[in-house]
């Protein structure tokens, strides 16, 4: 089913008795029955850990959205107009496949609005329904003979390529490989952040089979992001469009404990950050998700606080501000 918008998650601190812009997210979020901005700031959540029961994983997934949506609503609005929430595509039956095609018909729809959306989960099945969604956006523009080219990038210290059926939150990534064999579309799967460690060598096999683009998570420190940030920008060269994917547990347990599966080395969310607004102002990402934040794991919440950070990155650009104020200048992105 489709839950709509909450208003007793939208909550926050209330600032109006003090000068200039106090907004906060909450005093700007809407719900999509009114006049939708075409390029605006838009989520939607996936309510749903079928998947990752599927594939043996900690099941508390589907409580991800709200509980991240508690946490983004007290964050400044800064330059946010309004936030667009589509509320919820929910797994309450285990049909999941169901759950998958209605997040599908959703997303298409807010891409046919002209908007970029941020889909919040859930496990990482998401990512199946946010990829359907996306193909049929794909589908309606792509031009005869010259198929557009599709950049997914997945931070996640998980393939994601298993080939077992039906699906689950382990196979998303090998269902859209075959989706886009069967159907002419060049993509290049690209999976950073991969743990040696957390997938066996037939997932590795499976991944050299479909040519991925792998860095593992020793080589996506700090010390290696100018360099990745470089072969990035090569890789969304030769795309039409990015779809990026984050599974929180490509960070480390101590950042993000609260997910289905904890990372004991992980990436730091420094690089993670900077990868996704790489892509995010590139001006090619089309739809973007946060996937497996288990809010019953979660400690004080920190991962909440981190899902919060990376979705409102996500949902729109902040400017440029040269601080002239003090010497020497600085430039705070």
């Amino acid at each position: 089913m489709t839950q709509g918008i909450d208003p007793k998650v939208w909550r926050g601190r209330n600032d109006q008795t003090e000068t200039g812009d106090v907004r906060r997210m909450f005093q700007i979020v809407r719900a999509p029955d009114q006049r939708v901005d075409p390029g605006g700031a838009a989520l939607i959540g996936f309510a749903c850990d079928a998947g990752v029961a599927r594939n043996q994983g900690r099941i508390g997934a589907a409580g991800g959205p709200v509980a991240a949506r508690r946490m983004l609503a007290g964050l400044p609005a800064h330059h946010y107009r309004r936030l667009w929430d589509f509320g919820d595509v929910a797994c309450t039956d285990g049909d999941l496949e169901a759950a998958q095609a209605r997040l599908a018909d959703r997303v298409g729809d807010m891409l046919d609005l002209g908007l970029v959306p941020v889909v919040l989960g859930g496990g990482h099945e998401v990512a199946w329904g946010t990829y359907k969604g996306l193909a049929r956006w794909l589908a309606a523009r792509d031009v005869p003979g010259r198929p557009r080219k599709l950049l997914i990038l997945n931070l996640d210290a998980h393939f994601d390529l298993r080939s077992s059926r039906p699906g689950s939150s382990g196979t998303p990534f090998d269902q859209i490989a075959h989706d886009c064999e069967g159907g002419g579309r060049p993509f290049q799967y690209a999976c950073w952040g991969v743990s040696r460690l957390a997938n066996t060598p037939a997932l590795y096999a499976r991944a050299r089979a479909i040519g991925a683009n792998v860095i593992e998570d020793d080589h996506l420190q700090e010390r290696h992001l100018s360099s990745a940030i470089d072969h990035l920008a090569s890789l969304i060269d030769l795309a039409d469009d990015v779809y990026l994917s984050i599974d929180l547990d490509v960070l480390p347990a101590s950042v993000a404990p609260g997910v289905s599966a904890p990372a004991p080395y992980g990436v730091p969310l420094t690089v993670i950050e900077s990868l996704a607004q790489q892509v995010r102002r590139s001006g090619k990402m089309r739809v973007a998700d946060i996937a497996e934040f288990n809010p019953a794991f979660d400690i004080d919440g920190h991962t909440a606080r981190v899902v919060a950070r990376l979705a409102w990155n996500l949902l729109g650009d902040a400017p440029s501000v040269v601080n002239t104020d003090h010497a020497p200048s600085r430039v705070i992105v």
